[in-house]
């Protein structure tokens, strides 16, 4: 007995050596297999996990009460095709990502921490389980979360203790993995259903702008998809800096940058990658562009400095080149108003004024502004017994006049439709071109009528009149009428007002007056209040009569001549022919008729004629019949598209119901709500690459105008824009645009700056935009990849804040927030010193 008992007890001991030995033999063959994996996978990104899942069953997470309230203000997630793409290099609070403890350097660290966890949890588990098949005992599993502290956000603990793994399958829970903050449940169950289904490829951007490719191995590293795949499940949500963000932006902050119906929404001509595979080529071509986008980032680290010029604050490069102005043959034509570009456009940034203030919202900015943001009282001392302006404290106040109107514009408004009812504001009567405006209270206060305004003034004596109305909130540029055509196409507005406009409209042929007949639809109306209708001293009568043989010649038919009383004043009111029948009767060909190759169109940088063209009447012409009224004309295709193509390739009239289609659906699900933008404090915008107005379009129903610039070297869409019910106007982007610093809220580049590249230098046009555009105002740009990486560098490098970036497919959109930031190193503008 003794014997045998000795037996089994040596017998028992040779067995636990060879247990012992199998198990260290298996445990480094184990270590061995977790530094392969390790070594040949990508650092895990932080707020992931490894999940060990067995075979059929769900997945489940349930998290704190705080957190949960935190996810129910997000409105949905973005999926792993919105991973960013564009190698840029942003860092986490500037893509909007909510976890604060998202930086390469915590993600490093606790990578290397996981990877010690999950070794050791490996050792404790085998010796676990050995004890266990030793003793024939069974144990149940314990394990507890501990979720991030919103507050700290740096470091994560978890205690979770797992007691039961299956060594036969190899699949363990990681001891010391961290649970995802915000993990769909249909994403895990998705995963738990099919394991081996890798995420998308993409980048992901830490701190200093690495890119970490996601990389899928197989099924040996199904737990490391697992954490790629959910990690690109994150919500990407706005920087909510209460120091810098106004209040009503920090409610937005929470809302989703693109809806997830809208995720296709930048690329309408682009396809995706299909598969859950990448490719070679793919991966390589990928690394090509990010190594490009970090090396043109690099070179855009611009230097900015100030403007300094003889206007200060107010500087506008085609407008103050005093080199050319100075040298002028003659100015009897205006030609000192007219613009003299400089021969290399200006990359300083135009100062603030002293005491700038942020924009009063509209509409009471209709009645007031702040005086230190056009710090100019001229104007008030010369109009203000006529109610242009006054000087109220610390405001400009405008008590809605005008030389014409002194007693209120609606008064004046009113007159107008009584005298001619079937000018129809607001629906047959649309688009209006206001000549030599003043402060613009008359194309202020049409907009109550629904009517679009385009009021344009000169930078003259009546000191930043302009400037006024862009700082009320009023449509308005700087030009004259002098020796070039207006920036406008042929035929596109509904009525042409003067106001004692001070342009001498029967001089010369009537050139001036015959300009007018250029831009004005057949069958609209010139409405002419000055002195001469209804003064009777020698001078007034003589441009009287003046007048009336010039527009007599003109075909145009004087429709009435009425008084108001209330004003006392007096307004003609002619309305130009919709056939050539009067053109052709006439006993004297003057003004002649324009040469058949005369284009009515070309308007940019083109001499006045003193000619007229003639009238269309072919019924498939643009211009032969009057627009639907609005706001029919706004949606219905222009008649005359029936036989064109359009800019992207469908038949015209298609194509541009599919752009307004693209764009509704565009502002409605990311602009509106997905940009911490704060549209009620949005007045002026600008679209900088127009094509059909669609963008303007969408937003018909707030209360914002847009100036619709249709670039020089882009097609010739923006007579389309006008018969729609919308203005704009063209213009070159290597030149500075006709407006004061300043003046609009937001602007808006569609695949611009990837164009305009290739003839004038980008950060010139950056300068412009920063000149343009007031501080706290937006800028949204939607191009190629290495163009937004070039403009995100340089915004960066203007201290402006990265609002939202997204990008997929080599297409990118970026939002970014304009700051009061100047520099404080001056350049010195020789040609705009006086």
């Amino acid at each position: 007995m003794a014997t045998g008992k000795y037996s089994r007890v040596d017998g028992r001991k040779s067995s636990s050596y060879c247990s012992i030995a199998t198990i260290v033999v298996f445990v480094i063959f184990c270590l061995v297999g977790i530094w392969m994996l390790m070594s040949s996978s990508i650092v895990p990104v932080k707020n992931s996990e490894f999940l060990s899942m067995e075979t059929g069953n769900e997945v489940k997470q349930t998290l704190s009460q705080s957190d949960s309230k935190q996810f129910d203000d997000t409105s949905g997630d973005l999926s792993g095709a919105e991973t960013r793409e564009d190698g840029s290099g942003l860092s986490s609070k500037e893509l909007g990502i909510t976890n604060e403890d998202n930086s390469l350097d915590n993600l490093v660290v606790e990578s290397n921490n996981e990877e010690k966890e999950s070794q050791n949890s490996a050792e404790k588990n085998l010796e676990e389980n050995h004890a266990n098949e030793s003793s024939d005992e069974k144990t149940e599993s314990e394990s507890g979360q501990k979720m991030v502290d919103e507050d700290d956000g740096k470091d994560r603990e978890t205690n979770s203790r797992d007691r039961e793994s299956n060594l036969e399958t190899g699949e363990a829970e990681n001891e010391g993995g961290e649970m995802k903050n915000k993990l769909h449940t249909e994403s895990e169950e998705s995963s738990g259903e099919n394991g081996s289904e890798s995420a998308e490829s993409g980048k992901n951007y830490g701190v200093d702008g690495t890119a970490d490719k996601l990389k899928h191995v197989g099924k040996e590293a199904n737990l490391t998809e697992e954490k790629n795949g959910k990690n690109q499940d994150e919500h990407l949500e706005l920087s909510a800096d209460h120091n810098i963000v106004e209040s009503k932006e920090n409610n937005q902050a929470s809302n989703e940058i693109l809806p997830v119906g809208a995720q296709s929404e930048i690329l309408t001509e682009t396809t995706t990658q299909n598969g859950a595979w990448s490719t070679q080529a793919v991966e390589s071509q990928n690394e090509k562009k990010s190594q490009l986008s970090s090396t043109s980032s690099k070179n855009n680290d611009h230097h900015w400095k100030l403007c300094k010029s003889t206007a200060g604050p107010d500087y506008i490069p085609c407008l103050d080149n005093w080199q050319v102005i100075r040298k002028l043959p003659s100015t009897m034509h205006y030609e000192h108003r007219e613009r003299h570009c400089p021969d290399e456009a200006p990359t300083c940034l135009v100062p603030l004024p002293e005491g700038y203030k942020r924009s009063i919202k509209w509409p009471k900015s209709r009645d007031k502004i702040w005086y230190y943001n056009v710090p100019h009282t001229k104007l008030a001392e010369v109009k203000g017994h006529q109610n242009w302006v006054k000087v109220t404290g610390e405001y400009l106040t405008f008590p809605g006049g005008g030389t014409q109107f002194v007693n209120g514009a609606l008064h004046y408004i009113d007159f107008i439709q009584e005298s001619v009812p079937e000018i129809a504001w607001g629906k047959r009567t649309r688009v209006v071109l206001d000549v030599g405006c003043g402060v613009a209270s008359f194309g202020g206060y049409l907009s109550e009528r629904n009517v679009l305004a385009m009021s344009f003034a000169p930078k003259d004596e009546h000191e930043a009149q302009v400037q006024f109305a862009l700082e009320r909130g009023i449509p308005a540029i700087l030009n004259v009428m002098g020796t070039k055509r207006l920036p406008f196409p042929s035929s596109v507005f509904d009525l042409v007002h003067c106001a004692r406009c001070r342009v001498p409209w029967h001089v010369e042929g009537g050139k001036l007056l015959l300009e007018l007949n250029r831009v004005l639809r057949p069958g609209g109306y010139f409405v002419w209040s000055a002195t001469p209708v209804y003064r009777k001293g020698p001078e007034d009568v003589g441009i009287w009569q003046e007048m009336s043989r010039l527009t007599k010649s003109m075909c145009w038919e004087l429709v009435v001549v009425k008084k108001d009383k209330l004003n006392n004043v007096g307004a003609a009111i002619y309305r130009k022919p919709t056939s050539n029948d009067c053109y052709n009767k006439r006993s004297r060909n003057a003004p002649p008729l324009c040469e058949e190759s005369d284009d009515p169109n070309a308007a940019w940088d083109v001499p006045l004629q003193a000619c007229m063209h003639k009238v269309p009447v072919d019924s498939a012409k643009r211009g032969s019949l009057w627009p639907a009224q609005w706001p029919e004309r706004l949606e219905k295709p222009p008649y005359w598209l029936n036989s064109q193509v359009g800019v992207y390739g469908k038949a015209a009239q298609s194509d541009l119901t599919a752009d307004y289609s693209h764009w509704k659906k565009v502002v409605s699900q990311s602009y509106l709500s997905g940009m911490g933008i704060d549209w009620s404090s949005v007045r002026n915008v600008m679209d900088m690459k127009a094509v059909y107005g669609g963008f303007a379009a969408a937003l018909k129903d707030l209360k914002v105008w847009v100036m619709n610039v249709v670039p020089i070297d882009s097609p010739d869409t923006l007579p389309v824009i006008y018969e729609r019910g919308l203005f704009g106007m063209y213009h070159d982007w290597c030149e500075s645009f006709n407006t004061y610093p300043r003046t609009y809220d937001v602007v808006h580049a569609d695949h611009l700056f990837s164009s305009i590249k290739k003839r004038c230098k980008l950060v010139a046009v950056i300068a412009e935009v920063d000149r343009i555009l007031r501080p706290e105002g937006k800028l949204i740009v939607r191009d190629n990849l290495e163009t937004i990486s070039e403009v995100e560098s340089m915004a960066k490098s203007l201290k402006w804040e990265i609002r939202m970036i997204y990008s997929k497919d080599n297409e990118g959109l970026l939002c970014v927030r304009k700051t009061f930031w100047r520099p404080t190193e001056e350049e010195p503008i020789k040609s705009a010193i006086v």
